[in-house]
């Protein structure tokens, strides 16, 4: 028994000393009220709640509806835009223009046949079937390209009509539009009468129907580009024998 009341009282007087320990020691836990006050800065509020990149990602593309495939407008393929004379002049310079069609154009010669502002032009070869020329004078002949010469010096007019013609029959077509315009002294009009009627390409030319340009325009007709048919290429390439 002496044995068990020494037992009770070392553990009473180790509880005492815990009991000490635990008052001596500082209060380290933190209640939710003082934590919101130690967060506070001097201004008393609260900072807010930093939103993360899923937050802010979702704030910008608020009211943003996506695109759907179905939907998307398909641009319509146009034809690419006729080019003006100055840039024909200036290819024409670049790579040069037919010498076939360089050869006998002068333009004193065009100058020396001057005409009206309203004057109707009108040319053609001899041995040109006469219902052909029905059908270019009446615009029933679709025509390939056209080419505006207003704003043009002479030069740049004289190469663009060549360019123009040249580039015909490289695509092998044979009906052009020119539109010289008519101006008080019909200078343009003048020379463009005077080069066709000199272009050995030309088989005839007319002033367009008023719908297409009137007597500000004209429709040439030119030979097309002879065509070698693939036989006569073949037999042409190959080296001749003995």
């Amino acid at each position: 028994m002496a044995k068990s009341s020494s037992l009770n009282k070392d553990t009473q007087q180790a509880l005492r000393e815990l009991k000490q320990q635990l008052k001596a020691a500082p209060v380290t836990t933190i209640t939710a009220s003082a934590k919101t006050a130690n967060i506070k800065g001097a201004s008393g509020k609260a900072p807010e709640e930093t939103p993360d990149d899923e937050k802010l990602f979702a704030q910008a593309m608020r009211g943003v509806k996506p695109i759907k495939t179905d939907e998307t407008p398909v641009p319509a393929s146009a034809r690419p835009k006729k080019p003006s004379a100055q840039i024909l002049a200036r290819r024409a310079a670049a790579v040069g223009v037919d010498e076939a069609g360089m050869q006998g154009i002068s333009d004193t010669q065009a100058m020396l046949n001057p005409v009206a502002s309203e004057a109707v032009l009108s040319y053609r070869l001899a041995t040109l079937q006469h219902r052909i020329f029905e059908q270019l004078k009446t615009g029933k002949l679709r025509w390939y390209e056209a080419v505006d010469l207003h704003g043009c010096t002479i030069e740049e007019a004289r190469s663009a009509v060549l360019q123009i013609i040249e580039m015909a029959r490289q695509a092998n077509e044979n009906v052009i539009k020119i539109v010289h315009g008519k101006g008080p002294q019909a200078i343009l009009k003048t020379y463009v009468n005077g080069w066709l009627r000199q272009h050995r390409e030309v088989l005839a030319f007319v002033s367009a129907p008023s719908e297409q340009g009137g007597t500000g325009a004209v429709l040439v007709l030119i030979k097309r580009a002879e065509r070698q048919s693939s036989d006569e290429k073949a037999n042409t390439s190959k080296p001749k024998t003995r």
